[in-house]
């Protein structure tokens, strides 16, 4: 009886859903194919979990291939993150492919089973510019700038307090300095077109609330971003309906009102005005400052070093995002067509500085996609101090790139504000794995560096990767991006420096330089 009337109710529904079909005018397909052409959008709708786990080989998938995926998840569990019986890329025939030279013999090399894995900068960050509170970075990897807002509550304190765990810093992002961004990591402030969080009520800049948000938190440098890889050059419109109080306070922006980004700074108008600008925050705060853009035109590379040779006003640190970085929300043109990849467009801006010998001088931080061993160790031999990670952090708390990130509907609470969604992310727990991924990348840094035969990932030179070009030719790293002799490479005073502090077993916490 009762499954007679189960099939008379499914019956009935499924009737209803037919009838609907048939007077609809909005889906051609659902008229012509009522009831089953439903099928067509589900399918569509789980499209990438099916082709993740079903279709995709290992190394197919992007943005990030099943093995890069089942590398990082292990990682950050503390599992065996190895793959066995050899490598399914196709070595011979792979086109653009990087391999590193091992040595045969070497001079000092790091300690390979030190649990925390200590990887500090090879340079002081604010050091040659004086900054009063510069200071060493302690690990030269590092979380990228990820808002709150675009992840949930949850996932910033993850992030936070695995950045603490393993020594790192987090960037807040431009969405302001939120209180879950205050659970005992070290910050590096963003200050975006909006200014949230320092900002007049007109939308201009305050330099008042800014030395406020300082004075608050662990905030160990500024970065002003001009643009990122995924949207270069682009502005944003926050709906009035997400501007909810607590998004208002932490922004400093109107309740329930629509908050327009600008596309670009109103606090100064080009290179000269920005250098200014950056000597102000510095001056005020006694932090270290610099900049994040992905890159573009070079005329604004070349004119900003060519001020800077002068002497008397510089940024401390650029960082680099390559256009292949990602985001929660962008249009398709900006994700897939704008701005240059990392390494050619790292490549071009820091050879407009070592043409200056300037490269000592300042702090190379760079993103997008480097969270992996293979390319951060490419973008160490082309000239990075330091990489931040976003993506790969995401993943390393529960992200499974189901690509519903501008949908607010993240199935795992990572980069969602719903919630429901964002309760089924713990942060405890996942602070724990932020941590161990942060880790274990840099334990792959250093046997990576100690198979090259140095102390250092900085110190891997762009001769010690060779790039195949086609399959029977390949081209050294600094061949195939112009590399001058001594490009890519650290001065020797610099690297004498990090070589001692590596033997030293330097300790994890950030100090700032006296």
């Amino acid at each position: 009886m009762r499954a007679r009337s189960i099939a008379t109710a499914t019956a009935t529904a499924l009737a209803l859903l037919a009838t609907r079909d048939l007077v609809q005018k909005k889906h051609a397909l659902l008229r012509n194919y009522p009831v089953i052409g439903h099928a067509r959008y589900l399918l569509e709708t789980i499209g990438p979990e099916l082709r993740q786990y079903i279709v995709t080989s290992n190394d197919e998938e992007r943005p990030f291939s099943r093995d890069q995926r089942t590398w990082i998840y292990a990682s950050a569990k503390g599992e065996n993150n190895y793959f066995g019986f050899g490598t399914d890329n196709d070595v011979e025939h792979m086109q653009g492919h990087a391999y590193l030279k091992q040595r045969t013999f070497a001079g000092t090399l790091p300690d390979l089973h030190d649990p925390q894995a200590a990887l500090p900068s090879a340079k002081v960050l604010g050091g040659p510019r004086g900054r009063a509170k510069a200071f060493r970075p302690a690990s030269v990897v590092n979380i990228s700038a990820m808002s709150f807002g675009s992840l949930s509550g949850a996932a910033i304190t993850a992030l936070n307090k695995g950045a603490a765990l393993a020594g790192a810093m987090q960037n807040t992002g431009e969405g302001g300095l939120s209180p879950y961004h205050r659970n005992g990591g070290d910050l590096v402030l963003q200050i975006g077109t909006a200014y949230f969080g320092c900002r007049n009520e007109d939308g201009s800049f305050n330099i008042d609330k800014l030395k406020d948000v300082v004075a608050g938190a662990p905030v160990k440098a500024i970065e002003i971003k001009l643009s990122q890889g995924a949207k270069p050059g682009l502005g944003g419109m926050l709906p009035g309906t997400k501007v909810t109080p607590e998004i208002a306070e932490i922004r400093g922006i109107p309740l329930g009102k629509d908050c327009a980004s600008p596309s670009r700074h109103t606090a100064f108008s080009d290179v000269d005005s920005m250098l200014d600008f950056v000597e102000l925050l510095a001056t005020e705060t006694g932090l270290p400052v610099g900049i994040k853009s992905a890159v573009g035109e070079m005329d604004f590379w070349q004119e900003l070093a060519t001020l800077m040779a002068r002497g008397d006003r510089g940024v401390d640190f650029v960082t680099i995002d390559g256009g292949e970085g990602g985001t929660g929300a962008a249009p398709l043109i900006f994700s897939d067509s704008m701005s240059l990849p990392f390494r050619m467009g790292f490549s071009r801006v820091y050879g407009t500085f070592a043409e200056l010998g300037l490269t000592d001088d300042l702090t190379f931080i760079c993103s997008g996609k480097l969270g992996l061993p293979e390319n951060a160790a490419v973008a160490f031999a082309l000239g990075a101090d330091m990489i931040n990670v976003a993506r790969e952090a995401m993943l390393s708390i529960g992200c499974i790139q189901s690509q519903k990130c501008h949908t607010d509907k993240c199935p795992t609470g990572v980069a969602t504000q719903n919630p429901r969604l964002a309760r089924g992310l713990d942060p405890t727990s996942k602070a724990t794995r932020a941590a161990v991924y942060l880790r274990t990348l840099r334990q792959e840094l250093l046997k990576v560096s100690a198979a090259v035969g140095v102390a250092h990932p900085a110190l891997i030179t762009a001769t010690d990767v060779e790039i195949m070009n086609g399959d029977y030719e390949a081209r050294t790293l600094a061949g195939v991006y112009g590399y001058k002799d001594g490009w890519g490479e650290l001065g020797p005073h610099l690297a004498e420096e990090i070589t001692a502090l590596l033997a030293t077993k330097p300790t994890s916490v950030q100090r700032p330089i006296v």
